[in-house]
């Protein structure tokens, strides 16, 4: 038997690949290359295309950091472990360009976006605001102004192959079944570009959920303005669109359960695992339409492929549903019990309440649990942290958590359908090589596994909680147990007392029921006070 060394070169691990031969020489510019799936892109093509001949990033200063030091502190970050391990010397490919697609012109110096027109060949472009919430002005310039002015920039390049834009796989809310392919814009999407610098922010705002009818959110309707300025650009440009459903955090690469915020479906975990999120709206046997980041990714890069080899002979805008639905499906419940043993196994740091939440179909139960099991509760601990003269948080936090949920739910409580055909037969296509080095196989994902990992990539790299923690954790979480079952109990007797004030039946079955209980001794105790 032949054992591989573990020093071997990428040229090695790469060999054979028909992805990683279409990179050889080519020069690629990436956009958003700083956000969770952007930081993905760039180390799989530094890692699996030791051809690459150059990799420019846009990036601009932010926080009080230039762009040089942000670049700097992300090489830093724990997923770029086997580039600086195997592949050190790909980082000198990298070459930062100032920039930021608010500025006009993506505020590039005219030398610099000289230099990307000559020399780019492939585009990925990601850069987009994600915020469900944000402000219709602050969406439009992000999401659908940055789409043109990269889109400017791209015109010029002569030996451009293949531009990549990734879109959503929620662009399009009023189809009841997503197929890979353009659907017709409702709306021009310069007529939405000069409505919002006309318009002042308070009459926009006021006004903004009939301009975005029918989509639930300013995200995925200028993602859908944004889908249809790449759409002009056909066939003039080798154009192509990537859906991907909400991105997951990572099943093998680079690290299993890489993950570097707290969107989506990660930060719902984080908060109920904490004990500050007891409830959900949400149609529990509905499926949980995400896709790890590592397929994501994968598939980003095999498209960008395909389209450079085949650009001449496209027919039109090559559209790739990014789903796992297809492939895996499991519904809300199902994820929630596995999640439900992981987190009791694996608990947090700082849990301020025993994570027993639910999912709920129904509105008003999803309510009432949230007013009492986590706004009472939140009350409660503020007003002990103002005793102890110690700074309030939990209330801020639940409104927090209320105003994500708000706009959360709506993906929550819908019944998704989407066509992934082209992105499934992309594996079909594969060579050996290709099938691990680029993967896109989603049937060998083991669910259990893959949570369990997204709980420990959470933790340690959102949270930084450290793992030898976990003896201690599990200690508080039986304490937290105890504490938890005690309010049920208090809120219950509660319900019962006032029950009791206002009907005399249920008077009656209150006695019955404390009765019953009073084997147990604080359990009776409580019973008989309550019903006289």
């Amino acid at each position: 038997m032949c054992f591989l060394s573990r020093d071997r070169t990428m040229e090695d691990v790469s060999a054979g690949s028909e992805v990683a031969a279409f990179y050889e020489g080519q020069t690629v510019l990436v956009t958003g290359g700083s956000g969770f799936m952007g930081k993905v892109l760039v180390e799989k093509l530094l890692y699996a295309c030791p051809g690459l001949a150059r990799l420019y990033l846009l990036m601009r200063p932010k926080r009080g950091k230039s762009a040089e030091q942000r670049l700097q502190d992300m090489w830093k970050l724990p997923m770029f472990h086997r580039v600086l391990a195997q592949r050190r010397e790909a980082l000198a490919k990298v070459r930062l360009v100032e920039g930021d697609v608010l500025s006009e012109d993506l505020g590039l110096e005219p030398a610099a976006a000289d230099q990307l027109r000559a020399e780019v060949s492939v585009v990925f472009h990601g850069a987009a605001t994600l915020r469900l919430e944000a402000r219709l002005e602050d969406a439009v310039r992000m999401n659908v102004e940055g789409t043109q002015r990269v889109l400017r920039l791209c015109r010029g390049m002569k030996n451009l192959k293949a531009f990549v834009h990734s879109s959503t796989a929620f662009c399009h809310c009023d189809q009841e079944e997503l197929e890979e392919r353009l659907y017709p814009c409702p709306v021009d999407p310069e007529d939405i570009v000069r409505l919002v610098k006309w318009l002042d922010p308070d009459t926009l705002h006021a006004i903004t959920p009939r301009i975005i009818s029918p989509h639930p959110n300013t995200y995925t309707f200028t993602k859908r303005l944004a889908e249809e300025l790449v759409r002009r650009e056909f066939p003039a440009m080798p154009v192509s669109i990537a859906r991907p459903s909400i991105v997951t955090p990572a099943w093998r690469e680079p690290l299993p359960g890489w993950v570097d915020n707290l969107n989506g479906p990660i930060g719902l975990l984080v908060a109920a695992g904490k004990g500050v999120l007891r409830s959900l709206h949400c149609m529990h046997h509905y499926h949980a339409e995400v896709i790890p980041v590592d397929f994501a990714i994968n598939g980003l890069a095999i498209i960008a492929a395909k389209v450079g080899r085949n650009a001449d002979k496209l027919s039109e805008v090559p559209v790739y549903n990014l789903t796992a639905s297809s492939v895996k499906r499991y519904t809300w419940v199902e994820v929630l019990n596995m999640g439900r043993h992981l987190i009791y196994e694996y608990p947090f740091e700082m849990t301020v309440w025993y994570p027993n939440g639910n999912i709920h179909n129904s509105k008003l139960v999803h309510t009432f649990n949230v007013f009492f099991f986590q706004w009472i509760p939140a009350y409660l601990i503020d007003f002990l942290m103002i005793i102890f003269m110690q700074k309030t948080f939990m209330v801020r936090i639940q409104r927090r958590i209320a105003d994500g949920l708000a706009v959360l739910q709506y993906f929550t409580t819908r019944k998704w359908v989407f066509n992934s055909r082209n992105y499934v037969s992309l594996h079909a296509e594969q060579n050996p090589v290709d099938r691990k080095l680029f993967s896109i196989d989603l049937s060998q994902v083991d669910v259990p596994d893959y949570l369990k990992d997204g709980l420990l990539g959470s933790r340690q790299y959102c949270m930084k909680e450290d793992l030898s923690s976990l003896p201690r954790c599990r200690r508080n979480l039986k304490i937290l147990y105890v504490v938890d079952k005690l309010w049920t109990l208090v809120l219950l007797l509660l319900l019962l007392y006032l029950a009791c004030c206002f009907s005399e039946p249920a008077r009656h079955a209150a006695l019955g029921a404390a009765g019953y209980v009073r084997s147990a001794p604080l359990v009776g105790t409580l019973a008989r006070r309550v019903t006289g």
